[in-house]
């Protein structure tokens, strides 16, 4: 016991030997060797990247106590330590300065200091500063790392520049996690009122940027409130001299770095224990600098790496055929010429009452902003409209009046807070124009209405001679031709692609490339010029989807971003046809694997709560985190698309209502939708909501756990239809005889009881008593006790086919159920 305690004592001897507390002429520091501050904050001393022993060795800082370990500080980034070499030293040579030597003596880094002192010395101090001082106790550093940074920012640490001196400071990232030398981007202060922070790539090219400083926080950076950053500092009023950005939470430790790869993250440690990552500057590919180009806003969708590009209203993407392709970055261009430029021989006064200004809100403001000095937000328009070459201005509190000239460039669309833009057009783009041009506007309209009176008595001519033909959708058309109606909203969003290339996609739509057929008309795979692959839905002329539901479902889903949502890619429109490009969906509907017999086996549980999961996100996002509030009025399993990997996307949203946020119920003569899916409030009433969706959920989820259709389920022994079966099972309990006998005994019980209890819960009579999406999504990832379901109203149809305990699935098996286009309400 006394070895194990004096060996004990021995080590704990060696390990303070091997700390020192400052380095001095007759006192170098050796490998093995560490130097640290007095309160044991911060420790600097010889170390090996990924403390892999066989790389190259560095002199390096980092905080004593706190893992894992992040170098903040490096002296020789440059030339490194051989990994064999075990005599380096940082020394203080004979003329004052502090140096790193190898074990040959050649100096490998210096301070070089310009005024060296014979009696100086190095310390660490507990804010993390290194310095070199000499015998005056009082005096400044001779050198200190605070005026070298190196990837990292410390608080107190300044990041910054002094125009009169021409003292600059930046942060530069590491070439790599193994290699300290300088990288690719450099970390800095812009010297325009007010400043931004901004990381440049070699140098010069802008990556990221913060937005303009509002003397509490950067207005590019909504997450940041003031309170979040209240022990940051910017002097951003002072034209000439220094200007510097630093912060301090006082007795918290934190650092600011950038990595290898460009990406600026605080971390701290409230009780110097292990780092919390505390913000994260690039959270998505919008926060790439100008991800959408000149003139284009970027905004966040579900997923991080996909960003969302659209033009400004009044302009127009630069090339159709690159952002068809995905790439936005060459931005867009304005559609209409600015009057002020057209016409500069009128007098600034007429040339005022030309052009306007659009209110873009919540923004990112552009980058290459002008302060300009004005007393309010109106003179700061006065201002801006007075100078043709302004193109844009924004009036931000505790900053004032901002200005562009350039192309707006950089901006970004945020779900909360940001800016208000006022972007510069034509009245034209305006809905503003003069009166002699809403004259000239009005003698066109009649003249459209006159050849399409004429068109109209020759088309119902032709109609009763064949008997047949659709005049409302040619009436449509004639009105508001489609690219009219897309210019008219956000012609950036959509692609309108050429017939002809969808015909050569398609093989001019072969029966070979037909995935299936719905309600409104037959879908077929495609494939691109450019090697994409799409689905393709082709409208038929007997379909109840008419242009207005064209139109609703081509600009909705181009509005509504979520991963468990189908994505549009464009449009085309030629005569009577009406086409929809979609992504293509491997894996095509839920209902070709879930009703086939020789192919349902594929659905394990897993996948099917997994899809089961997936549409609840999808329902939860329509009805409360999309900035529309939307219904969806058609969900069923056919219109549950499946990708590669089975995720479930909600598709066909033609039949979709918006309504207002604060609704909760809304009322239509016109009943749309699928028999079986409908609640009773909506199939006899008229009456829909967030809760009709819910009912229709209800009933997908049981047909997900019973592997059945509901709309063509008959037990005949008991005459009950699909609710009813259900909740007689439920009832007696034996529900999981309820469950797809495919599974065998491969589910979980749990969650399949829990499920069936969810799906009683979302069918019941009342709409008062299903619960919302919100509680949908919480209780299938909750193990809390659920209240019981009430009894649902069962409607039996009389073309149901008959239940067998045995079921022949051919018997009940179908591509698709019958849309219900027209009921009228009561």
């Amino acid at each position: 016991m006394f070895f194990i305690f004096f060996f004990s004592l021995l080590l704990l001897s060696r390990h303070r030997c091997a700390e020192i507390y400052e380095i001095s002429p007759s006192q170098p520091l050796s490998e093995g060797q560490t130097i640290v501050s007095p309160g044991h904050v911060f420790e600097l001393g010889f170390f090996s990247p990924n403390n892999n022993s066989g790389n190259n060795k560095y002199v390096g800082m980092w905080h004593k106590s706190i893992f894992p370990r992040k170098v903040v500080w490096v002296a020789n980034r440059e030339k490194s330590i051989a990994a064999s070499d075990t005599l380096a030293s940082l020394r203080i040579s004979s003329k004052g300065n502090l140096e790193l030597v190898d074990g040959k003596l050649n100096s490998l880094w210096s301070t070089n200091i310009s005024v060296p002192s014979n009696g100086s010395a190095a310390a660490l101090l507990d804010s993390g500063n290194f310095v070199v001082k000499d015998d005056d106790v009082g005096a400044d550093p001779l050198w200190q790392s605070f005026d070298y940074p190196s990837d990292t920012l410390l608080p107190s640490m300044l990041l910054g520049f002094d125009n009169k001196s021409g003292d600059t400071k930046f942060l530069t990232s590491w070439k790599s996690e193994s290699d300290p030398s300088m990288g690719m981007f450099l970390v800095g202060l812009t010297p325009e009122v007010p400043s931004q922070i901004v990381i440049w790539i070699n140098g010069s090219t802008p990556y990221w940027r913060s937005g303009p400083w509002d003397k509490s926080k950067f207005i590019g950076l909504p997450g940041t409130n003031d309170g979040y950053l209240g022990g940051f500092i910017l002097d951003d009023n002072v034209r000439q001299g220094p200007k510097y950005y630093s912060y301090n939470f006082g007795d918290t430790l934190a650092y600011f770095d950038i990595s290898s790869d460009g990406v600026v993250k605080l971390k701290f440690s409230e009780r110097g224990e292990n780092w919390i990552l505390n913000f994260v500057a690039q959270n998505s590919s919008c926060d790439k600098y100008a991800a959408c180009g000149p003139f284009g806003i970027c905004k966040r969708s579900e997923s991080p790496t996909t960003p969302i590009c659209k033009c400004l209203k009044g302009f127009l993407p630069k090339s159709h055929e690159e952002w068809s392709k995905g790439n936005r970055t060459g931005g867009c261009v304005r559609q209409t010429k600015l009057v002020c430029e057209t016409n500069t021989n009128q007098s600034v006064a007429s040339r005022r009452n030309e052009d306007g200004f659009l209110k873009v809100v919540r923004l990112k403001v552009p980058d290459f902003h002008e302060y300009i000095r004005s007393s309010d937000a109106e003179e700061c328009k006065t201002r801006c409209l007075n100078n043709c070459t302004c193109l844009a201005y924004a009036y931000v509190n505790d900053i004032g009046c901002l200005a562009w000239s350039n192309d707006l460039i950089d901006i970004q669309e945020f779900s909360y807070g940001g800016q208000d833009l006022f972007v510069r057009l034509d009245r034209s783009e305006l809905g503003e124009g003069k009166p002699l041009k809403l004259i000239a506007s009005l003698t066109a309209i009649c003249l459209i209405c006159i050849l399409g009176a004429i068109a109209f008595g020759f088309q119902r001519l032709r109609a009763n001679k064949k008997g047949n033909g659709r005049l409302t959708d040619t009436i449509e058309n004639a009105r508001d031709t489609l690219q009219e109606y897309i210019r008219k909203y956000d012609p950036s969003e959509l692609y309108i692609y050429n017939f002809d290339s969808i015909l050569i996609a398609t093989n001019n739509f072969s029966i070979t490339n037909k995935l299936g057929e719905g309600g409104f008309g037959p879908v077929y795979k495609g494939k691109l010029e450019e090697g994409k692959e799409v689905a393709v839905k082709r409208l038929s002329s007997s379909s109840g989807q008419g242009m207005e539901e064209f139109k609703n479902e081509m600009l909705l889903i181009s509005k509504l971003q979520h991963k468990n949502l189908v994505r549009i890619m464009g449009c085309c429109v030629k005569d009577d046809e009406k086409l929809l490009i979609y992504e293509f969906m491997a894996n095509r509907s839920l209902d070709t694997l879930l009703f086939n017999p020789t192919r349902r086996a594929v659905l394990d549980w897993g996948r099917r709560f997994n899809i089961i999961q997936g549409v609840a996100r999808g329902l939860l996002y329509l009805h409360r985190d999309s900035y529309l509030k939307v219904i969806h009025r058609d969900l069923k399993v056919s219109n549950i698309l499946l990708d590669e990997k089975m995720n479930p996307k909600i598709s066909d949203f033609g039949l979709s209502r918006i309504v207002e946020a604060a609704q909760s119920l809304a009322n239509t003569h016109k009943v749309v939708g699928t028999l079986g899916y409908m609640s009773p409030e909506y199939a006899m009433g008229g009456i829909f909501s967030e809760k009709s969706d819910v009912y229709s959920f209800g009933v997908l989820l049981l047909e997900i756990v019973s592997g059945r259709k509901s709309t063509s389920f008959y037990y005949k022994e008991e005459q009950l239809g699909f609710l009813a079966y259900v909740w007689h099972l439920w009832n007696e309990g034996r529900g999981l005889k309820f469950v797809d006998e495919v599974l065998a005994d491969s589910y979980s019980i749990s969650e399949v009881t829990r499920c069936m209890h969810i799906g009683l819960l979302c069918v019941q009579d009342k709409a008062a008593d299903r619960p919302t999406m919100p509680d949908v999504v919480f209780m299938l990832s909750s193990e809390k006790d659920l209240p019981p379901p009430k009894q649902p109203i069962f409607t039996n149809f009389e073309n149901s086919s008959v239940y067998d305990p045995h079921p022949h699935y051919d018997s009940i098996f179908s591509v698709d159920e019958g849309t219900i286009t027209l009921i009228e309400g009561r």
